[in-house]
């Protein structure tokens, strides 16, 4: 889908990257921009931001800023896998669709994605999937990638994040989370980020904060000392080790401190459980997958869908059967809502 380029927009619904950068971030950033430190990340801004990540995790928890989602998940993937390996994910994963194959590409390995409903893996689907273990003719299974909360919007508990990385670990595999808008499954589970991922059993977690008001920078955090030995240097090869670190740190920095994560995920997913509520009474539209976190799906009728997407840019999930995503921000406002579904009625009602 391509939009106008030329026009800033009032406020977009097509993803929560089209958000400007929260006021304290920006103010984080100003204050950084002074003096000068070591680069690479040998900064007190950088050693501030990672003992903020050890109060989340546990002390132990090794952390590395990258520049970007797709630099998280590939850097992360790149270094726990060897060639002959396959990464499994649902098809609907962003490193399945949406990243260029970069994982593919840097690591080497096959993706072998699984075909679900709600964009959610389990043990029985993983299982169907594994074959030719310890046959030399074949792919071996490495790595299972789960997305919280997934690319349709839903969610795993706990619980069955602990049931996928039981299952991989007692067959010699390693678990990834793509936790691009890990603040939003957060606050919609009301857990610590710990409680769903450490404790549950992830062992490398790609810690998003572009999607929630941060300018630019992701984290990819590692649960095991053994397989994050070597991450510096797959950091540097797949180009994602940032010479003026600080400008990463010091916004994971705030954006972690007073709880400016929850506040600014706390409001996206409160304004797309409103955007759901709204949308679903008028006649003619309704709910595709359940909403969960900031991400509302729905049947439009197809006749206006190119009406509405004028003045408020959304993407088209599924073109044929007329199913649309809106993303809804840390800056969304009730207002916003109000304008969409204006636009909607009026154009359901022409």
């Amino acid at each position: 889908m391509k939009f106008n380029a030329e026009k800033i927009y009032r406020h977009s619904f097509a993803s929560d990257n089209n958000s400007g950068v929260h006021p304290y971030i920006m103010q984080a950033l100003f204050g950084a921009n002074s003096g000068h430190v070591i680069a690479y990340g040998d900064d007190p801004f950088t050693l501030e931001a990672k003992n903020i990540f050890a109060g989340h995790f546990g002390d132990d928890v090794r952390v590395y800023f990258v520049m970007s989602g797709t630099g998280a998940n590939t850097s992360a993937l790149y270094s726990i896998t060897r060639p002959y390996n396959s990464i499994i994910c649902a098809e609907t994963a962003h490193i399945n669709v949406d990243e260029c194959n970069a994982p593919g590409k840097f690591s080497g390995c096959r993706i072998t994605d699984i075909p679900t409903e709600d964009g959610k893996l389990n043990v029985e689907m993983i299982k169907a999937c594994i074959k030719g273990r310890g046959d030399v003719h074949n792919s071996q299974p490495g790595v299972i990638s789960i997305t919280q909360p997934t690319e349709l919007g839903t969610l795993y508990s706990a619980d069955e994040i602990r049931q996928i990385c039981d299952f991989a670990h007692d067959n010699k595999m390693l678990v990834h989370m793509d936790g691009a808008r890990i603040s939003n499954a957060a606050f919609a589970l009301d857990m610590p980020f710990k409680e769903f991922t450490r404790d549950a059993g992830i062992d490398v977690l790609s810690f998003g904060g572009t999607k929630n008001g941060m300018m630019f920078g992701e984290a990819v955090v590692f649960f095991r000392d053994d397989i994050a030995t070597d991450f510096e240097y797959f950091q540097k090869q797949s180009t994602q080790l940032i010479s003026k670190m600080r400008y990463i740190s010091v916004q994971f920095s705030a954006f972690l401190k007073n709880d400016l994560w929850k506040i600014n995920a706390g409001n996206a997913n409160k304004m797309a459980e409103l955007l759901a509520d709204k949308v679903s009474k008028i006649e003619g539209i309704s709910i595709a997958y359940p909403r969960h976190t900031n991400a509302v799906f729905v049947y439009l009728p197809k006749e206006i869908i190119s009406k509405v997407i004028d003045d408020f840019p959304f993407y088209i999930a599924d073109d044929e059967n007329g199913i649309v995503r809106w993303m809804c921000s840390f800056d969304t406002t009730e207002e916003d809502i109000r304008d969409l579904l204006s636009c909607i009625r009026s154009q359901m009602n022409k």
